[in-house]
């Protein structure tokens, strides 16, 4: 069984996440996708939405098998506990893939890493961009 992992901050879902963990399934028999905590997340805007209803919006969709939050402290740990054949990173993932590479060899573990591409098919398939859009349309007051 070839286990894939998909990680992410997955704040208000739209086609883009979909087309990135769709991607990912078929790349494998399983997949499992690990759901960024709220104070992990320091590359981008902290998510919206808490992180147990992230988890629970993500854990919903049909091309995902299994859904967690990630460690506190260690990002690698659901790695290993999942043992995934692939690791697949989104078109914006601030990782590096020869870093991750060499620091997923060094915990003993050797992952194919697939850099999923950037879904264009739709306006509304960031997450900041819809918030533009939610600010625009209904403004930041009440």
């Amino acid at each position: 069984m070839k286990r894939v992992v998909a990680t992410g901050t997955f704040d208000i879902l739209h086609p883009g996440h979909l087309y990135y963990l769709e991607q990912s399934r078929a790349l494998g028999d399983e997949l499992h996708v690990i759901v960024a905590r709220d104070v992990n997340v320091r590359h981008k805007p902290k998510p919206i939405l808490p992180e147990g209803q992230r988890l629970k919006m993500v854990g919903a969709l049909k091309p995902v098998d299994h859904a967690y939050l990630g460690d506190l402290t260690d990002m690698f740990r659901p790695i290993e506990e999942i043992r995934p054949h692939i690791i697949t990173l989104g078109y914006n993932q601030h990782f590096r893939e020869e870093e991750l590479e060499r620091l997923l060899e060094e915990r003993g573990m050797t992952v194919r890493l697939v850099r999923i591409g950037r879904y264009d098919n739709h306006e509304y398939s960031s997450s900041s961009v819809i918030v533009e859009r939610i600010l625009k349309i209904r403004g930041s007051g009440p």
